[in-house]
């Protein structure tokens, strides 16, 4: 199967699960050609075939509850039931059993791409920021994990979440010129959003929002509401089961969440169908993009592995990976991040000249 049959098959098998947002389809296929980082995020369902041709020995490793979609956007900030800021991974979308060096090779993958990037410092390009993953990996293994609670501690990383780019003005401001849906809400998607709101909120709109780029075609809605002088607002996405599972059609999503060592959002979850989440100003994707040019990569790049092992140690001993890692050479992780990212380029590279001949991707 090529990269085409391969989009064709998934978004046949996407329709067959919930009403898909055609014109969004559209968006991500043009989305796809425009850089390789943008591609790789857009297609996790190419990468799972890909996985067990081009990687078979470690797709035989020790079985985890695996977020299976990993990359470096896939962190962000939330507020825990205390209202604490935590740092974390924040979308479990494809969260399935699976081998627990899929999540490392895939994370480590998206920071190759990042790290070839001409903005990257040189010495991120010598593979540091890698052995810096892997160590920070392997320091939560030994140490049992331990979340990331951004108030005593950790202030680098609270300063990069709480940049200026996260002005609580700009980010309500930017939500208000959002236009209410015009058509139908979709489902029950509108009971679902009204009951994940705090009491005594008063709804302003419900609005279609564009985000993300492996669910874009999925519907995802946002309601922004005033409550207590102050807006708050929750998202619903709509949910589908991993791609990446076969014929096992379980939600993990809960599960993986309510496991995983860490300080939970109590907004996050699967109701009746859909992802929700709270959205606020500091309780959403930190993408790179964003972080201020000062920021230490190896350092970001160490906690991002500190935090994979947070959520593979929810289900998984950590003797038990611990004693895997060891059998494994010296550079493994590199090796294998850039087999699987060799395998992704071609793919890229044969969609992105068939976006440039014709005006639809697909055959």
């Amino acid at each position: 199967m090529d990269i085409f049959q391969s989009t064709e098959k998934y978004e046949t098998w996407l329709r067959k699960h919930i009403q898909v947002q055609e014109s969004d389809l559209k968006l991500k296929h043009s989305k796809m050609a425009a850089d390789l980082f943008q591609f790789f995020r857009a297609t996790y369902y190419r990468w799972a075939e890909h996985w067990t041709d081009v990687c078979p020995e470690l797709a035989k490793a020790p079985s985890c509850l695996a977020v299976a979609d990993l990359h470096i956007e896939n962190f962000g900030t939330w507020r825990d039931d205390e209202g604490r800021l935590i740092w974390g991974i924040n979308d479990f979308d494809e969260a399935c059993p699976m081998a627990y060096t899929n999540d490392l090779t895939r994370l480590a993958a998206s920071a190759i791409i990042a790290m070839d990037s001409p903005d990257q410092p040189p010495e991120l390009k010598a593979g540091g920021a890698l052995d810096a993953m892997l160590e920070g990996y392997q320091a939560a293994l030994s140490e049992g994990g331990q979340p990331f609670v951004l108030e005593e501690k950790h202030g680098w990383l609270r300063r990069l979440a709480t940049s200026d780019l996260r002005d609580p003005e700009q980010f309500w401001n930017k939500l208000e010129q959002v236009p209410p849906y015009a058509q139908q809400l979709p489902g029950n998607v509108e009971v679902v959003l009204r009951q994940a709101l705090p009491q005594k909120s008063d709804v302003q709109k419900i609005s279609a929002r564009v985000a993300g780029l492996g669910s874009l075609g999925r519907y995802r809605f946002v309601a922004m509401a005033s409550r207590s002088g102050g807006y708050v607002a929750r998202e619903a996405k709509a949910y589908v089961p991993p791609v990446s599972a076969g014929d096992d059609q379980t939600c993990y999503y809960n599960e993986i969440v309510s496991k995983a060592i860490r300080c939970t959002d109590p907004t996050l979850g699967i109701t009746d169908g859909w992802v929700i989440r709270r959205l606020s100003p500091y309780c959403s994707r930190v993408e790179l993009s964003e972080l201020p040019k000062e920021h230490d990569n190896k350092k970001l790049l160490r906690s991002m592995g500190y935090e994979t092992a947070n959520v593979h140690l929810g289900s998984t001993p950590a003797a038990t990976i611990a004693a895997d890692l060891g059998r494994r050479p010296q550079g493994w992780l590199h090796d294998s991040a850039r087999s699987m990212l060799d395998a992704i380029k071609t793919d890229w590279h044969n969609w992105k000249a068939k976006e440039v001949s014709t005006s639809s991707p697909l055959p």
